[in-house]
């Protein structure tokens, strides 16, 4: 009898124990379903960002070549126009210090001729290079306009590929506007969230992932989407723009919550 009322004395405690743990256990495992649940609920956006900025630095190459039978005639021919371009490049309000002077290259049309093969029309071909390399791009840019000058002065321009008369045009200041766009992309994204959050009855959370996005510098004409750099059909080289436009598109994923 005594030991009857011991022993019901004694389990007690214990089923209340075990179920209060039952109760707390399935309280946790209702709380890891439903985050689990919260976790898969998220929002994928973009944010566009573009910039309008002006290039910083002109690169002008200017090729020009002469050809003969005498060499000696053709160097004096070619040290001809080097003046000619130097003085047209100073009328333009070019600095010397902004003019390179490139290697002279000579070519001797006979030097590996073959026997059976059709002879050069000139033995000795020279070429040269003058390079303007400056910070004021707009000099550069009317400069340019006016190299019929050179043409009628007798002087025969190169337009061979990679040694043409294009002007390559950068920008070298995106480190500094990086980090406001950077911001503002963001904020697009989060806004462009908003909108999806607010169709579907719930609030924007914090950010599940993000994807910075890589910048793009693009000629200033070309239209604006919120598709990848690598991913946009119009990207093309923005070197012999002036007006350039700085784009990048930021991916984010935003957690929506109830």
């Amino acid at each position: 009898m005594n030991d009857n009322k011991l022993s019901n004395g004694s389990t007690a405690p214990l089923g209340l124990f075990l179920g209060l743990g039952i109760v707390f256990g399935a309280w946790i495992l209702g709380a890891q379903v439903k985050a689990t649940r919260l976790s898969d609920r998220y929002v994928t956006v973009k944010g566009l960002v573009e910039r309008q900025v002006k290039s910083d630095l002109a690169i002008w190459p200017i090729s020009s070549k002469e050809a003969g039978d005498d060499l000696a005639s053709v160097y004096a021919r070619t040290e001809s126009d080097k003046n000619t371009i130097q003085q047209f490049l100073t009328q333009q309000g070019i600095q010397p210090s902004e003019i390179e002077l490139g290697v002279v290259r000579v070519v001797d049309t006979q030097a590996n001729e073959f026997g059976g093969g059709q002879r050069a029309p000139h033995r000795y071909i020279i070429e040269q290079q003058i390079t303007v390399r400056t910070s004021r791009v707009e000099q550069v840019a009317a400069a340019a306009q006016k190299t019929m000058q050179l043409v009628q002065k007798g002087i025969v321009l190169n337009s061979n590929p990679g040694q043409g008369q294009g002007i390559t045009y950068k920008f070298a200041g995106l480190n500094s506007i990086k980090p406001d766009m950077i911001t503002e992309a963001t904020r697009n994204a989060r806004a462009a969230a908003g909108r999806f959050a607010a169709d579907s009855g719930a609030k924007v959370g914090g950010i599940r992932q993000a994807n910075q996005g890589v910048f793009a510098i693009l000629s200033a004409d070309q239209g604006s989407d919120t598709s990848e750099p690598g991913e946009y059909a119009g990207v093309a080289s923005a070197d012999t723009s002036l007006r350039k436009t700085v784009r990048v598109v930021t991916t984010v994923e935003y957690y929506l919550d109830r």
